[in-house]
């Protein structure tokens, strides 16, 4: 699939050598928290579906800090990189996934429903494309109340055949809603590839029924990402409306841990893997100069011990007490 802006550049406003590099931890955060996840979870540590976006780093970080602390985000069941990118502590986010009480949603939740009062991190949602018009109706709050915040709704090529997101996306474009719309289209949902779900494979041409604009990003490129979703939220915030984005990536594990992959080849998984966005952005950081080898291999070294500490920490929790199941069930006012 063809991406806008193929080639690999360092842009005006991004050459601030933390920014850079703070990207690269936590890219590097993300992949080594999902693959110490998934060792847990053939451990038997961790229990429930398991839905890794190893793979999509670029796409998970872009998208998350391009917005304000205030901004909102709704987002999937692969949802541990934009927790991790939003700032949620590794160790909650990690506990979570093991059901102990110190999880960030007290191990409730587990994997697929994260959330975060604090950092406006409003859920990883399990139905696909339930989530959208959720995300439209806090914008449709914050136009109403004279905010300037924006939501940022992320969710899978998988949803776009919804009632949900043509419902949702045509309200957003009627009423102008400070919404942006982010696609992570990894070529599969489940394990259909897209161009045996989609009589229109490239999503972001939809934009164009609902009146928003739409683009098509390479979702391994982590500034390409940050640039678009930046423009889009700074548009939204003027009060413009909506945009749709659609970011092109690829995830190098199954759909879920228990997904056997017999819809792919393990040639083309290993064709992207040639690509891996990671591995990309830590040569392009050591070619343009931002940092050498030895300034990175530092950075990997903090991640992975914070990876081991968020690990220790959700093996020495605590279980939920079952007296307290029906805790939580509903909000007191």
């Amino acid at each position: 699939m063809s991406t806008e802006r193929q080639e690999a550049v360092l842009l005006p406003h991004q050459q601030d050598k933390d920014h850079l590099l703070d990207l690269y931890r936590k890219m590097f955060l993300i992949r080594r928290f999902e693959e110490r996840a998934a060792e847990a979870y053939t451990q038997g540590k961790i229990g429930g579906f398991l839905h890794l976006a190893i793979g999509e780093e670029a796409a998970n970080v872009g998208t998350i800090v391009a917005l304000r602390d205030d901004d909102d985000v709704f987002t999937h069941y692969r949802s541990h990189g934009h927790a991790l990118a939003r700032g949620m502590d590794p160790g909650a986010v990690m506990a979570e996934l093991f059901g102990k009480t110190t999880g960030v949603s007290r191990g409730r939740g587990g994997s697929m429903h994260l959330a975060s009062l604090e950092h406006h991190f409003w859920g990883g949602y399990a139905i696909v494309g339930g989530h959208i018009p959720l995300a439209v109706g806090m914008a449709l709050a914050h136009q109403y109340r004279g905010l300037d915040r924006v939501v940022l709704c992320i969710f899978g090529d998988g949803a776009v055949n919804t009632g949900a997101f043509h419902e949702a996306l045509n309200m957003a474009g009627v009423w102008k809603l400070p919404v942006v719309f982010a696609v992570s289209n990894n070529l599969y949902g489940m394990g259909t590839a897209i161009e045996r779900s989609s009589a229109v494979t490239e999503v972001y041409k939809r934009a164009a029924a609902y009146n928003m604009p739409g683009r098509r990003i390479n979702g391994n490129d982590v500034l390409q990402v940050e640039a678009a979703v930046r423009d889009a939220v700074e548009r939204a915030r003027a009060g413009e409306g909506p945009s749709l984005l659609e970011l092109v990536t690829y995830r190098f594990r199954g759909h879920s841990m228990a997904d056997a992959e017999l819809y792919r080849s393990k040639e083309e998984v290993e064709q992207y893997k040639a690509r891996d966005p990671i591995v990309a952005f830590r040569r392009r950081l050591e070619e343009q100069g931002v940092a050498d080898a030895g300034a990175l291999s530092a950075i990997e070294k903090e991640v992975e011990d914070t990876v081991e500490a968020a690990v220790r920490f959700a093996e020495e929790s605590p279980e939920p007490d079952p007296g307290t199941i029906f805790d939580y069930i509903y909000v007191n006012p």
